[in-house]
């Protein structure tokens, strides 16, 4: 199994073809955990052999039952497991004599019951291991096979009816969300290919689910609930075969992952959660993550609309509606989910005229309730509109009118023909229902919002996806690990030494170890210079009036340093003193921060924000694993909310974003090479200077690891 889980979804065929299944606890009451299954699978009509398992015995719902699986005509292609957790290691022992290669543990008790279950699971590890046995669960909803109808599960949205056949894959860590998710899948007309609940994730995980469902020519979407990510590699690698086989993936995360170490002495530490680290994940390799179960359903449901074709990727609408009111509603609130309404051309302008004499030409369009007059007229308006030049998407607003049995025809019909007129062209729909109309139209290739925010955010992660669908993941880089001189944690100015030697640039800089050194070397600097304190005891000097600015002349050296002394004496008696920096003066620039710190999953994990002594309070970072390249770095500082600081607003010069980018770049890869010795790097500020000037690291502090690195 060592192999097979170096290859996400290998060993996983047997979950959802397997030709024979094994309930292993099988009962004649349909209403228990061993009992629903094969209930299930004969109801749905399941063509291969069903053998439940029971030390009893004779037969069970009309079967024969068997008292043992090693008593079994053929060997099972899969086992289910349904007894109690401490008869689980029997079970599997007796898998493995058998033959059996694909276990689902349906049973709870394990790890999530304390230590005694978690020694439990441990020991169902080491017999699947041993036995290269690939093992669903325990504590799982199990697995489905819509087509085939087979069903390893005991889950409750299976025991009226199955979902209908279909191209929507679900794989969740959570069996209930994970059975909402199947169930409103089939609600919103969607059919299903197949669902897995990977549960306590002894061995099969969530990345393997994803890659099982990416391998499946019958998925052609992927629906994914996620609380934590165990395996960084497997994930990411599911995620880059998704990307590589075109096939979306919406990941509804709920939660944050393990918290890493605490926030130390950084800045760093406290503007890297782990949140933000795997949000930066799915980002990165192409996977659309939404924040609500809703939304997964809305935007699952638009996309698999939408495919292969016309996932948007242009953040242009054109709005329609027949109130000048609901338009404006509509124009708020797309954006302000960040979508753009472009101007429409003259020629657009006066074909809608023609058409709807009394229409507003502007964006959105008051097209009035003259447009619902007739489907002709509503055709030849909505086909002007998708001629426009910006091949905008368009969102058309009908209020209640499908509820008006003569408007839901015009309607239908208009929409039916400009479907066909305009095959590639995004067109959705904002409306309540009914039901049965809205079905209609989604059968046409074209979304249903019910309401205008739902539209609105909806429309925005289309985008997102469809931008996320055609950028290429970075090619995989490996850098080797490499021990790090020690010294570079003794203090600020060893750690800029090992900096500089990496490619970052710092400032010329000198260690005085009393007054007339600090005199000395301000002199060879040249005036105005900085002092600093140097401590590793004290990690923010600024607060304990541990650095003085702007010193211009012999005389307020000696006696900032005097004052200095006499500050770090008061505020930290506790402290070991290394002497006074003395630096250059450097004015001119932005101040920007970056870092590193180290996520317990995902390794190294870069930051770059505003920086200066608010960066906390600032709070505008963006942050991804590490290595990055120089061009990621540079799209990392674009995303930064106050990026038109850097970018020369109110006419100030442009900062030198280029350097910047590349500084991160560096100190990235600077990061991954010694990952093994250091927990966290804070540079802060970071001054970046005029455009082709470059930057300078003022200030950096580094914290060496004291765990074993992942």
């Amino acid at each position: 199994m060592t192999e097979n889980k170096k290859r996400p979804g290998a060993g996983l065929t047997p979950f959802f073809e397997a030709k024979s299944i094994a309930i292993i606890g099988a009962s004649e009451e349909t209403t228990k955990i061993g009992g629903r299954p094969v209930h299930m699978l004969i109801k749905h009509g399941y063509s291969g052999a069903i053998y439940p398992i029971n030390p009893k015995g004779g037969t069970i719902q009309g079967l024969a039952a068997y008292r043992t699986v090693l008593d079994t005509p053929t060997a099972p292609d899969l086992a289910v497991l349904a007894v109690p957790a401490q008869s689980t290691l029997a079970a599997l022992r007796d898998c493995a004599a058998r033959g059996i290669k694909a276990v689902i543990v349906l049973s709870s008790g394990f790890v999530e019951a304390g230590p005694h279950g978690a020694s439990l699971q441990a020991e169902l590890v080491d017999i699947a291991r041993v036995h290269n046995i690939r093992l669903l669960g325990p504590n799982c909803l199990g697995a489905v096979n819509v087509s085939t109808r087979l069903i390893g599960s005991f889950s409750i949205a299976l025991e009226e009816h199955m979902p209908p056949i279909g191209h929507v894959g679900i794989v969740s860590q959570s069996g209930n969300v994970g059975s909402h998710t199947m169930q409103s899948v089939a609600r919103r007309g969607m059919g299903v290919s197949r669902f897995m609940a990977t549960g306590n994730e002894a061995d099969v995980d969530i990345a393997d689910g994803i890659a099982a469902l990416v391998e499946d020519a019958d998925t052609h979407i992927i629906l994914c609930c996620i609380e934590t990510c165990r395996d960084a590699d497997k994930l990411i690698a599911a995620l880059r075969l998704a990307r590589e086989r075109c096939k979306p993936v919406i990941i509804l995360k709920i939660g944050s992952t393990e918290k890493g170490q605490a926030a130390a002495a950084s800045h760093t530490g406290a503007l890297t959660g782990s949140d933000a680290v795997i949000d930066a994940v799915f980002r990165r390799y192409g996977a659309l993550r939404v924040r609500s179960v809703e939304a997964l359903i809305d935007i699952g449901h638009a996309a698999s609309l939408l495919l292969p074709k016309r996932i948007p990727s242009n953040d242009a609408m054109i709005l329609v509606a027949a109130s000048g009111g609901f338009g404006i509603m509509m124009a708020d609130a797309m954006s302000e989910a960040g979508m753009t309404m472009p101007g429409l051309t003259s020629t657009t302008q006066q074909r809608v005229r023609e058409i709807v004499p009394t229409a507003s030409t502007g964006n959105p369009v008051d097209a009035s309730a003259q447009m619902s007059s007739h489907p002709g007229i509503l055709l030849n308006m909505l086909g002007a509109l998708l001629d426009d030049p910006s091949e905008a998407s368009l969102a058309l607003f009908m209020s209640l009118s499908l509820y008006n049995a003569r408007l839901r025809d015009i309607y239908l019909e208009a929409l039916a023909q400009v479907r066909a007129s305009h095959p590639h062209r995004l067109i959705i729909v904002i409306s309540q229902g009914p039901p049965d109309v809205v079905e209609k139209i989604g059968a046409l290739g074209i979304p249903v919002f019910s309401s205008i925010d739902a539209a609105a955010t909806g429309m925005a992660d289309l985008c997102q996806l469809g931008r996320l669908m055609e950028t290429s993941a970075m090619p995989q880089r490996h850098i080797d690990t490499a021990a790090i001189d020690p010294t570079v944690f003794h203090n600020e100015f060893q750690a800029k030494l090992a900096l500089g030697r990496a490619g970052i640039e710092v400032p010329r800089e000198i260690m005085a170890q009393n007054i007339d050194d600090a005199v000395r070397a301000a002199k060879a600097i040249g005036y105005p210079v900085v002092m600093k304190i140097v401590s590793t005891d004290i990690a923010h000097k600024t607060e304990i009036g541990g650095v003085t600015l702007n010193l211009d002349h012999a005389e307020a050296v000696r006696v900032a340093y005097v004052q200095m002394q006499a500050n770090v004496a008061r505020h930290a008696p506790e402290a070991h003193i290394d002497g006074m920096l003395v630096a250059p003066m450097i004015r001119g620039g932005v101040e920007m921060i970056a870092g590193i710190s180290q996520d317990p999953v995902f390794g190294p994990i870069v930051m770059v924000g505003m920086g200066g002594i608010y960066a906390e309070v600032l709070n505008d970072v963006a942050v991804q694993t590490a290595p990055v390249s120089d061009e990621e770095a540079l799209t990392m500082i674009r995303s930064l909310k106050m990026f038109p600081l850097l970018d020369g607003v109110r006419g100030h010069d442009k900062a030198d974003i280029i350097a910047a980018a590349q500084s991160v770049a560096r100190l990235s890869e600077f990061a991954c090479r010694h990952r093994n010795d250091i927990s966290e790097i804070d540079l802060n500020p970071i001054l970046v200077r005029p455009q082709g000037e470059g930057v300078v690291v003022l200030d950096a502090l580094m914290i060496p690891r004291t765990e074993p690195a992942h």
